[in-house]
């Protein structure tokens, strides 16, 4: 049933921390060679040129490992006074994700899925975890205006908005990827629907997680519209104040696939020699996929595999 209010909360979908300031050695940061990011690096640039909003808590922009990657900012939020270029994250969400789509430092080994891609971080939740349905809605036109390629959102409500739906709408409309978290409510069981919004829009790209084994995480939520899988357990990845943490959540494999369009957008440009619709984005998507064997309310179309990469055939002399 959809609610028209727009002082609805929507929150950041529940996470774990599943570390406490480990060092950036200490765990291994499977998720990108799971899905053969670095497969597709030289044939897509690594995504550099590819705008990403990350509508998220924000984001410290001086991390060593994502400073570089930053090129605007906004808050929509009542923090720090309202003033729009501070986007302080007071939760760390938003720089784990954000790391998770393009950290990139020469000094260590931590690496992001389209490390040369370009970052808006467009705050919509506080240090609470929350924020108002508006103010993500504002965000979602936000990216839309600067003409954005991919919105990311890791965060959601139990039901449906006129408003955010119609965001959604007109952002894909205009040619946009949007790409959210499926949700962390699920059972476990695959004939027991849990649905998160916006995920479960239609036009959404909704993003289920497994673990390091590629199997898929218990808390992963089960419906009738989830699109693809991606690493979502266990996931080391940036954190404020130059730290690196191990976090866990549909939150964490919703990036995967966010770098992974980046990186499919530039290859596709150079395989088809023109710019490629969303639908046709979409499309590429599902065919860099690879199926784990489970029921499709749980894996979509299946786990993100960037490995069957093929180049376009080249004229003999």
């Amino acid at each position: 049933m959809k609610n028209k209010s727009e002082d609805l909360n929507i929150k950041l979908l529940p996470f774990k921390i599943e570390s406490n300031s480990r060092g950036r050695n200490t765990v291994n940061q499977y998720g990108v060679d799971m899905i053969k990011a670095r497969d597709m690096w030289k044939e897509s640039n690594k995504g550099s040129g590819v705008r990403i909003a990350v509508i998220d808590s924000g984001c410290d922009i001086y991390h060593e490992s994502l400073k570089n990657n930053i090129v605007e900012v906004r808050n929509f939020t009542n923090e720090d006074n309202k003033n729009p270029n501070i986007v302080t994250d007071r939760v760390g969400h938003g720089t784990h994700v954000i790391g998770t789509i393009v950290a990139n430092n020469p000094n260590n080994n931590i690496v992001g899925i389209a490390p040369s891609a370009q970052i808006y971080v467009l705050k919509a939740i506080e240090g609470n975890g929350l924020g108002k349905l508006s103010w993500v809605v504002n965000a979602i036109n936000y990216a839309v205006e600067k003409k954005v390629d991919i919105i990311s959102m890791s965060l959601g409500m139990g039901g449906s908005s006129d408003k955010l739906e119609r965001a959604v709408k007109e952002a894909v409309k205009k040619g946009i990827l949007v790409v959210c978290a499926a949700g962390n409510s699920g059972d476990g069981n695959a004939d027991s629907f849990e649905y998160s919004y916006p995920a479960a829009y239609e036009e959404v790209i909704s993003v289920g997680a497994v673990d390091k084994k590629g199997n898929p995480a218990s808390f992963s939520n089960a419906n009738l519209v989830i699109d693809v899988i991606a690493p979502g357990v266990e996931i080391l990845s940036t954190y404020p104040n130059n730290k690196y943490e191990v976090l866990s959540g549909t939150s964490m494999a919703t990036p995967h696939v966010t770098g992974s369009l980046a990186l499919l957008k530039n290859w596709s440009r150079e395989e088809f020699q023109r710019d490629l619709s969303e639908t046709e984005l979409y499309a590429q998507l599902i065919k860099h996929t690879k199926s784990i064997n489970y029921p499709r309310t749980i894996q979509g179309n299946g786990l993100v595999y960037l490995a069957q990469v093929k180049t376009k055939n080249k004229k003999k002399n």
